[in-house]
């Protein structure tokens, strides 16, 4: 058994899915770049975002969320978005359990610089992290155009996400790059993951990866090595891709 082989020059968005595929598991954020900041603009939150109530962002924080995961994951030619498949859910659960508290990992002084190898360092939870870093945005975004991050038109909005990973938008309360860092891997999390978690509710990223799921067999092709597995991807709660 093998993934459906990539296309011979793929997508910018291929290309982030095939090596974020191992980053499904919760981690330490790690930034890698905007995904794709050239598509269409974002299409209105479909199915399960759009009739989702937040549990721990408030209403300017989701908009906040929203209009952000849509630029980083967007919906294009090879299909929907960070918001189309629910990765804002995803965030939104996270939240609220264990991670989102940072109880995951040592969070105890002394807190210092240093190389992710070492693990998480800011005083920070994700919690906190999300709530102090959307607030540094939309503040950095009302000084210089006199509206929240949300109310920019996607070029703006692009060149905020860009200003936040070069550390160009910090305060004393948080580095933008710690908070972009946040975000991008919680989206690849989401956008990635089974979709009992959230997000990735059409298994969208899974079929265009050529990833099979939690298929119960595969005697009928673990024999047939470099050939595209056949059929489509399932999920733990039996959810199939159409």
């Amino acid at each position: 058994m093998s993934a459906n082989k990539p296309e011979e020059h793929p997508s910018g968005r291929r290309r982030f899915l095939q090596k974020s595929l191992s980053l499904i598991p919760l981690a330490a954020a790690a930034s890698t770049g905007v995904v794709s900041l050239t598509s269409p603009a974002a299409e209105k939150p479909q199915g399960v975002v759009q009739d989702y109530v937040p549990a721990y962002f408030n209403d300017k924080e989701w908009k906040f969320l929203l209009a952000a995961l849509e630029r980083l994951i967007p919906s294009d030619a090879n299909g929907p978005g960070a918001v189309s498949e629910g990765v804002p859910v995803y965030i939104d659960k996270q939240m609220e359990l264990p991670y989102g508290y940072g109880r995951l990992w040592y969070m105890q002084a002394p807190f210092a610089e240093a190389a992710p190898e070492m693990g998480y360092q800011s005083h920070l939870v994700p919690r906190d992290t999300y709530r102090v870093g959307i607030k540094l945005t939309d503040d950095y975004c009302q000084q210089k155009f006199q509206k929240d991050f949300y109310q920019l038109d996607a070029s703006q909005q692009e060149a905020v996400l860009r200003d936040l990973e070069a550390d160009h938008i910090r305060n004393e309360a948080i580095h933008g790059k710690l908070f972009f860092e946040q975000l991008l891997e919680n989206a690849k999390e989401g956008y990635l993951a089974d979709p009992i978690h959230g997000g990735n509710q059409t298994l969208a990223s899974w079929k265009l990866i050529g990833f099979p799921g939690a298929r119960a067999d595969f005697i009928d092709t673990v024999q047939q090595p470099n050939k595209p597995y056949p059929l489509g991807p399932v999920s733990i709660s039996s959810k199939r891709s159409v």
